[in-house]
């Protein structure tokens, strides 16, 4: 039994926040602002963040808890959830070991890398994880902004309003300039790299990429009823025709400063669900291809239904994953043990505050 379900009634959950970067420190700062929670631990990855204070690394006055880099400390910590939110991997089954740990100890986990769909990997992924939920009575969820949210969750919602679907479109296009994270910009999405480097960490980063959205596709499939014979995936990139100055720092002239993913799902021999994510370093400077940042939803049926969004839709998207995932732990502490994706929760609000 979780702690959540041993608890009284109004007690605050507790909440182990699992890395710190911006999506991380976010999540601190969400924990430390909410009147139902309270932050229970710190893990964090790097060295020289160990003894921390966790408000001091969230830009916060000091809190009194202590950041640790040993997994062990973080599993014989009293808590009720553990959002996880590392850097997106690149194998999901690296890290699986880790995740049913946390699950084994009895806490919940909500992860903002991945896990919308845990269905999308196999047996083998799915049997893992609810045996873990099983020994700790817990759940999992994956939540999110774009996995989690724009390209799963609300193609499902506007599929309420129509009949006999025959295609769902997902478009996200994020402009990366103001983003501060050198690792996600230049490691993770590879801008900044020479055309040949590129290419040559494509590979690795398609089958990360591959198994990260093929959960969205998925989780809409199950959604909608269909199952999936096959998801095609398909890249390009453009280079910088000037050099560019981002948050992250510069992404010179004629490296890589531009991508575009498209995930179809097929079924019956041709594309029922597709989603799109193009990924830009500074879209202000970079020519309108591919469309401007946002997110454009499309359900062909009857009637076909379009949504579009500018990227003034949400004023900080970081803060909306965090508060997504945050959002979403009292639900997820009180649903049964197991693997819970959206189909399986009750509508998860955000809190009113007068």
């Amino acid at each position: 039994m979780s702690l959540a379900d041993a608890s009284p009634s109004g007690r605050r959950h507790r909440v182990v926040q699992w890395a710190t970067g911006a999506l991380g420190r976010s999540a601190i700062r969400g924990v430390l602002d909410r009147d139902d929670m309270e932050l229970a631990g710190v893990w964090v990855h790097t060295p020289a963040k160990v003894g921390a204070d966790a408000g001091t690394l969230a830009g916060r006055d000091p809190v009194g808890v202590t950041a640790t880099g040993d997994l062990g400390e973080i599993l014989d910590l009293k808590a009720d959830c553990v959002v996880y939110a590392p850097s997106p991997a690149r194998d999901r089954f690296a890290e699986l070991e880790t995740i049913c740990a946390l699950l084994a100890s009895g806490k919940n986990l909500i992860s903002l890398s991945g896990l919308v769909y845990p269905q999308a990997h196999g047996p083998f992924f799915v049997n893992e994880l609810e045996q873990a939920c099983k020994r700790g009575g817990v759940s999992v969820h994956g939540s999110g902004v774009s996995h989690g949210f724009m390209a799963d969750v609300m193609p499902l919602v506007l599929s309420r309003l129509s009949r006999r679907i025959t295609h769902v479109y997902a478009r996200e296009c994020t402009d990366f300039a103001r983003h501060p994270s050198w690792r996600m910009v230049h490691r993770v999405l590879g801008f900044g790299k020479d055309e040949e480097a590129y290419l040559r960490a494509l590979r690795p980063t398609r089958a990360a990429m591959r198994m990260l959205f093929s959960e969205s596709l998925h989780l809409i499939a199950a959604g909608l009823g269909v199952e999936l014979d096959e998801i095609d995936v398909d890249v390009d990139h453009r280079l910088a025709g000037a050099d560019l100055s981002t948050a992250a720092g510069p992404i010179p002239r004629g490296t890589v400063a531009a991508a575009r993913w498209t995930f179809s799902g097929i079924a019956a021999g041709r594309p029922v669900i597709t989603v799109e994510v193009v990924h830009k370093a500074d879209a202000a400077r970079m020519p309108d291809e591919w469309g401007r940042p946002g997110y454009s939803l499309r359900v062909d049926g009857r009637p076909s239904l379009t949504l579009s969004a500018g990227e003034e839709w949400v004023s900080d998207a970081v803060s909306a994953a965090s508060a997504h995932a945050l959002n979403s732990v009292p639900a997820v502490c009180a649903a049964d043990p197991g693997i819970r994706t959206y189909l399986d929760l009750p509508m998860i609000t955000g809190q009113m505050h007068l």
